[in-house]
């Protein structure tokens, strides 16, 4: 079931090692299907260069396996979370993408002092506070802490990402990783001036409402 929607999220998971945006078998993306409310996450501990759809794992918002022959992955209850309390969601992305997950690691926000943030986030990446893996925690600090932003980072922890599709939260966190690394490197030169947030609505509603086809 849902072949189609398992195909696409290996293609999606391909993208994390080639974006530097985990290492070995960490990470995880899933997507919500529109029509049956149902879930594809990945299995756990599967190697990328190994996937392929039979590693996906169809769950209902519950966690309720419906269709595998693997666990899902440890992060499963954290994306369920997040689909329960944001139904404009229907895809989600966790990373530890090396620069982001290096401001998670102190606790602080990626400050919006670059337009591509500003296009792509609408203001600072926010971080939320600190919460164990395994069951709704994760899922809660993301929901009270991304706000307006498609991403947000977890105190010692590293990125969440959501979208309108997996596509667009895969997007989100390679805009994440690019705008951290960035942001780092300016840090090592001075202190960068955050834009004021009236220009970073403008750019914000500009590329959200008319850049592109």
């Amino acid at each position: 079931m849902l072949e189609k929607l398992k195909e696409g999220l290996v293609q999606l998971h391909l993208e994390l090692p080639k974006n530097n945006l985990v290492m070995w078998t960490g990470g995880n993306v899933s997507a919500r299907d529109a029509e049956t409310g149902l879930v594809v996450i990945k299995a756990s501990g599967i190697r990328y260069e190994e996937m392929c759809p039979e590693h996906m794992v169809v769950v209902d918002l519950e966690g309720k396996m419906v269709e595998g022959d693997f666990k899902p992955s440890s992060d499963v209850y954290s994306h369920l979370y997040i689909y329960k309390h944001r139904p404009d969601v229907f895809g989600v992305v966790h990373t530890h993408s090396r620069y982001a997950t290096a401001f998670a690691a102190v606790g602080k926000e990626i400050p919006c002092v670059l337009t591509a943030m500003a296009d792509e986030f609408g203001g600072p990446i926010p971080c939320g506070g600190f919460a164990l893996i395994g069951d709704e925690a994760i899922g809660k600090v993301v929901v009270e802490s991304i706000g307006k932003s498609p991403a947000v980072l977890l105190k010692n922890h590293g990125v969440f990402t959501i979208g309108k599709n997996a596509t667009s939260a895969v997007k989100a966190a390679v805009m994440t990783e690019d705008a951290a690394a960035t942001v780092w490197m300016a840090l090592q030169i001075g202190t960068p001036d955050i834009i004021p947030q009236e220009d970073v609505d403008k750019l914000h509603q500009r590329y959200t409402n008319v850049y592109g086809q």
